[in-house]
């Protein structure tokens, strides 16, 4: 894939973790796509209107593409997502076999994808993702940055 496949994906997660901003949740998008680009599932962080600790992008988005293809293998798409997955989310994708993960901006505070962890790539585990971060970085972080400040100014 090229980077303006990534780019225009990630567009569609950013436009979803807006939705989760607008919510007042915490501001992160998902999407599953397969490999020609057809959007599978998208969806933005929910644990607070739902009332549900694991209602992160990721999880709600890998849930509903399972959902849409019947099948709990993920096998051969992709998620892209607006800021490093946490431990909880990689974990899940992993067992639901996502091949790639495309993410935006580092968590240098919980991401599970490089930045304090990374068992995506771990060879002991039975299955890896490859991983490609930094597409939209900076528009991805400043919606992070912006939520949080507003928030401090309330």
């Amino acid at each position: 894939m090229d980077s303006s496949y990534y780019e225009l994906l990630m567009e569609r997660a950013l436009l979803e973790a807006k939705k989760g901003y607008d919510e007042g949740e915490v501001p992160v998008g998902a999407v599953i796509a397969d490999t020609e680009g057809n959007i599978i599932s998208c969806t933005h962080n929910q644990p607070i209107g739902l009332n549900d600790p694991t209602a992160h992008a990721e999880i709600l988005a890998m849930r509903r593409a399972g959902e849409a293809l019947r099948n709990y293998r993920l096998t051969g798409l992709t998620l892209f997502v607006t800021v490093e997955p946490c431990l909880m989310c990689i974990g899940a994708a992993i067992h639901s076999r996502i091949s790639t993960l495309v993410f935006g901006a580092n968590d240098p505070k919980g991401g599970a994808a490089g930045s304090l962890y990374n068992p995506a790539i771990d060879t002991r585990l039975n299955h890896r993702i490859e991983i490609i971060s930094g597409v939209r970085e900076k528009e991805c972080g400043d919606l992070l940055r912006d939520f949080f400040k507003a928030r401090r100014n309330l």
